[in-house]
């Protein structure tokens, strides 16, 4: 059965951990936002201080054909990123007529700070406050608290999707 699920949340809540574990169990194609931004150049157009909309717009052109080709073929996409901005996520559905999942993870600013300092390339204090900010503003789908051993997040997540 082909849908999409999109995982969004802060630098250091463990979206993208979640996001790969969910790929394999789900057998689904994975899609890293923050990976099509770097390789295309898209993090320097900004907005009010962070990356513009208009840059996830581009991202969301780029990894939409491949994403529905993956659906067309029935199996399930997991994409990973921020989803700080309400339109990138809006324009992403509207791209991909499936049936699909947001799920927004929650996490202590303190957390996804520890988090963030123990991967290999952290994107600092700084950075994480910042994207914290923005990504917290709204709730979108589903909200799991990732304040939690993962697998446990990962159980939760999957008793929202539709059985195999």
């Amino acid at each position: 059965m082909s849908f999409f699920i999109i995982i969004r949340g802060p630098l250091g809540c463990g979206k993208s951990i979640i996001a790969e574990k969910l790929s394999k169990i789900l057998n689904a194609e994975y899609f890293s936002v923050d990976r099509v931004l770097d390789e295309h150049d898209l993090t320097k157009d900004k907005e009010v201080g962070y990356i513009s909309q208009r840059s996830f717009i581009k991202t969301n052109k780029i990894i939409s054909p491949d994403a529905k080709q993956i659906l067309d073929s029935g199996k399930p996409v997991v994409f990973d990123g921020n989803f700080y901005w309400e339109s990138q996520i809006d324009d992403l559905i509207k791209r991909l007529d499936f049936p699909h999942y947001v799920f927004t993870l929650k996490a202590p600013l303190e957390v996804c700070i520890a988090r963030d300092i123990e991967r290999g390339e952290t994107h600092g204090a700084d950075a994480t406050r910042a994207v914290y900010k923005k990504s917290t503003e709204f709730d979108y789908g589903a909200v799991i608290d990732v304040n939690r051993p993962i697998d446990e997040c990962v159980k939760d997540i999957l008793s929202y999707l539709p059985k195999p």
